[in-house]
């Protein structure tokens, strides 16, 4: 695929160009925030501290006391469907969980109406420095690992964004000296206008959500790129080499914009980046206010001792490193971060081991690649020992490429939810054994019944939760109480 193919159409009409003129718009402005969910609940009392007259909508119903205490905060509101006082506005403001192609916002973008995101409006007031870490798998773990980083230097930090609270949650209380460690996601950044990072952080690009861009990967990969494209020189762009997708649009991208980007790699030695050479983490970063510079080689620790394990989390661990040396952070400390680090919940979490069946939630596993990852950390050994189970609501997968892992991994297959048909028809021909459950208890007492002491139980759905559970938070907690009563 060509960077050519890989352009989203434009869906931001007439925006002003600078962040100083849309924050001085927004006093009087009227402003209609489409959802209802926890951004769109911070970003609409956001605007009305700042003077804008608020109206959120949203076609779901309202929690009990939601639309009370909105309109304490001087917003307007109506829930369970779409009025057409929804359009009678100078702007929208998207939640994340509002897609591009609902009706509402495809009427907006016809009568020329901007309409931002979330976190472009939030950034429109943030006065400290921005780190937005992005990709298709480990954002949340990389965001977390720089957070801990910015912890153990005693670095003034919060941690926001697709993690924790809305970026709008906070931007009130910051200050300048106080950096932004944001997760983003395709959907925040598919409507930014200005939201430029100091920092930004693409740590790859693999199809996924493709449900929500027409099934077209270029869109989606797309969206992605928008995390860097108000970049100037002087910021810092932390991208993986070893993702060709990403390599080739930062590498044009770059040359257009007379930006030196920052590589990590596990195959490659880029300079200026952070790589693995001879089992050890290597530093080959400019030095802060001497551009043009050669740039030293610094050695900064051996991978084994890395707190998080796998390929993904070494690419985690190189990248957030970079993060934290453009932050201007010791490498003492980031030796300490990374190797003291507890990882996140329901990424690889050790649950149990009963009759020495090792029970691992892998719940925010939502694509097909994160699962490539989940299995290829699993060491080798004599034969299959795992017993994966995966389902959930599909996104447009292609399975081939767990196929050979498949074969040489796992022992067996619980395949779940309304993607169950597609995981047993593409992977079952790999494996020894292959069931269908129609709940987390039913799967995890099938997976139990196919595995031997020694075994590892999997759940790393490849899949969305929303057929079954609220979301993969809910989904992992499923698994862990259900495991802790095995």
């Amino acid at each position: 695929m060509t960077v050519s193919e890989l352009q989203l159409p434009p869906v931001r009409p007439d925006a002003p160009a600078s962040a100083d003129a849309l924050r001085q718009s927004v006093a009087g402005a009227r402003v209609t925030v489409v959802g209802g969910a926890r951004s769109g609940l911070a970003v609409a009392r956001l605007l009305a501290r700042r003077g804008a007259d608020v109206f959120l909508t949203d076609a779901a119903p309202a929690d009990s006391g939601v639309a009370d205490g909105l309109a304490k905060d001087g917003v307007a509101s109506e829930f369970g469907g779409h009025t057409a006082r929804a359009l009678d506005a100078d702007w929208l403001v998207l939640s994340p969980g509002v897609p591009s192609t609902a009706p509402l916002v495809q009427s907006a973008l016809r009568q020329k109406r901007p309409v931002y995101a979330e976190i472009e409006v939030a950034s429109w007031f943030c006065p400290g420095p921005i780190v937005a870490v992005t990709g298709s798998n480990g954002k949340t773990t990389t965001t977390s690992l720089i957070g801990h980083v910015f912890e153990t230097a005693g670095r003034k930090h919060v941690v926001a964004g697709n993690i924790g609270f809305p970026f709008s949650d906070y931007v009130d209380d910051l200050d300048a000296e106080t950096a932004v460690v944001l997760e983003v996601s395709s959907f925040q950044l598919d409507h930014v206008v200005t939201f430029r990072p100091a920092v930004s952080v693409l740590l790859n690009v693999t199809p996924d959500h493709l449900d929500r861009y027409d099934h077209d990967f270029g869109r989606y990969a797309a969206a992605k790129f928008r995390v860097f494209e108000n970049q100037q020189p002087g910021d810092w762009l932390v991208y993986s080499q070893d993702d060709e997708v990403v390599r080739e649009r930062v590498h044009s991208w770059a040359a257009e914009r007379g930006l030196t980007p920052v590589g990590f790699s596990t195959e490659r030695e880029p300079s200026p980046g952070a790589f693995a050479r001879g089992g050890r983490i290597v530093l080959a970063l400019p030095a802060h206010g001497a551009p043009g510079a050669p740039i030293p080689e610094e050695d900064l620790m051996p991978t084994s001792d890395l707190a998080l394990t796998g390929r993904h989390n070494l690419y985690n661990s190189l990248a957030s490193a970079i993060v934290a040396r453009a932050m201007e952070i010791r490498s003492d400390v980031v030796r300490e971060s990374l190797t003291s680090f507890e990882g996140v919940p329901h990424r690889l979490e050790t649950v149990r081991t009963v009759g020495g069946v090792r029970y691992v939630n892998d719940s925010k596993a939502t694509n097909v690649n994160a699962v490539w990852y989940a299995l290829e950390s699993f060491p080798a050994t004599d034969g299959p020992d795992v017993v994966l189970i995966a389902g959930g609501r599909d996104k447009g997968n292609d399975y081939e490429p767990l196929r050979r892992l498949a074969e040489d991994k796992l022992k067996g297959i619980v395949a779940i939810g309304e993607g169950a048909q597609a995981i047993e028809d593409d992977l079952g021909p790999h494996v020894p054994r292959v069931a269908r459950a129609a709940s987390m208890e039913e799967a995890i007492q099938y997976a139990s019944l196919m595995a031997e002491s020694g075994d590892t139980v999997l759940l790393s759905p490849a899949c969305s939760s929303f057929d079954m559970f609220d979301d993969y938070e809910d989904r992992g907690d499923t698994f862990k109480r259900l495991v802790r009563a095995l």
